[in-house]
């Protein structure tokens, strides 16, 4: 018995020297499929930017600096996030506030704020992770499931940066913020009432929200959806593309750099919110299954690390972020085949552009803290 304990001594030493992954607080599984999605997308993207080797170059620059700020994320403890929430929150809404006399305008839209000689960002892409980290704040101290007074303060919390950025307009990042925020409710134990509450609420005031809150272009994207052939020449073009180009991948796609729907420009927005469907054209059906595997691997690897969080706030705020990537894709990929009305989500990690894949990385690091920061 002495020597069997005199042999498990160095083993228990061993254990308890930190590997180096946990000593700079990172998950090797997590971060191994993040880099295999993002070699996949610069694979795509390089067939979808039709030899612009400039573009190439930014977005995979872009990719290494997301890199980097999902490491830094990660070292921040979770006492500092939940410490940090309040103050975030309202440092969002005023730069939100901003983009309407500062904003530089795009397509009709004011969603950017310029700082000089250095950086172009968009706020919104900054509310899709204050917002849940604030949901979570609020609701981590309190007893769930959570009552009726706390859901209605949430749903205050969700609400007021989502409508500003409705009005910027940019109806998908709005989505993606209140599934962000939700999706904290939704972990925190929401009662099945409420949700039923809630789909009630959104059919009675269906009327009321196409009369006075859509605007004219996103009536035409949902009329579109249904009609797409109605003005095949205008509205209906960007859907009736990308649904041609997809169907004509078939199984195995006709090759990198094959694809003549993109190269010969008539999809359009090939490298940003539909390169989904350069992806299907040239890789076909397993080249578009291959990726979604990949994402479906992560998403369950983050939700085995929110699972695995020490705290309340860390796995509400882990788990929503997971549901928000989740939400991205789900929202990109219907989009693209016809099934949703076309609202400018990207493909994450993939679509060409450097905020979003900076926001989702800086989640990714966030969902790791959490759990690699035991004792807080």
């Amino acid at each position: 018995m002495n020597q069997d304990f005199q042999r498990q001594v160095p083993e228990l030493a061993a254990a308890a020297v930190p590997r180096w992954y946990d000593r700079i607080h990172i998950d090797p599984i997590l971060v191994g499929l993040l880099i295999l999605v993002v070699l996949f997308g610069l694979t795509v993207l390089r067939s979808a930017v039709d030899g612009d080797d400039a573009l190439f170059m930014a977005q995979a620059n872009r990719f290494g600096l997301a890199f980097l700020v999902m490491v830094i994320m990660a070292q921040v403890p979770p006492n500092l996030y939940m410490r940090w929430a309040p103050m975030l929150y309202l440092i969002c809404l005023i730069l939100l506030a901003l983009t309407f006399f500062f904003g530089a305008e795009v397509k009709g839209s004011r969603r950017w704020l310029d700082v000089p000689h250095l950086l172009r960002f968009q706020p919104s892409e900054l509310i899709k992770i204050v917002v849940p980290m604030s949901v979570a704040w609020y609701l981590h101290q309190r007893i769930l499931p959570p009552s009726a007074k706390h859901v209605l303060i949430s749903l205050l919390i969700i609400l007021v940066p989502a409508i500003v950025i409705g009005q910027q307009p940019d109806l998908g990042t709005g989505i993606l913020v209140v599934a962000a925020g939700l999706s904290v409710l939704m972990f925190a134990g929401l009662h099945w009432r409420w949700v039923f509450y809630a789909m009630l609420l959104a059919v009675l005031t269906t009327p009321i929200v196409w009369q006075y809150v859509l605007t004219g272009y996103q009536k035409q994207r949902i009329l579109t959806l249904f009609d797409p052939e109605g003005d095949p020449l205008g509205a209906g073009w960007n859907i009736i593309q990308s649904t041609t180009a997809i169907g004509s991948g078939g199984l195995f796609g006709k090759g990198l750099f094959q694809g003549s729907q993109s190269y010969l420009d008539f999809l359009p927005e090939a490298r940003t919110d539909f390169i989904v469907a350069v992806m299907g054209e040239e890789l076909g059906f397993f080249g578009i299954f291959a990726l979604l595997a990949l994402y479906l691997l992560i998403i369950a690897r983050c939700l085995f690390l929110a699972a695995d969080a020490s705290s309340t706030f860390g796995r509400l705020l882990a788990g929503a972020l997971t549901m928000t990537f989740f939400v991205y894709l789900f929202v990109n990929i219907a989009m693209v085949s016809g099934l949703l009305p076309v609202v400018g989500v990207p493909l994450p990690l993939v679509s060409y552009g450097g905020t979003s894949a900076i926001t989702l990385m800086a989640g990714f690091g966030i969902i790791m803290s959490m759990r690699s920061h035991k004792a807080w």
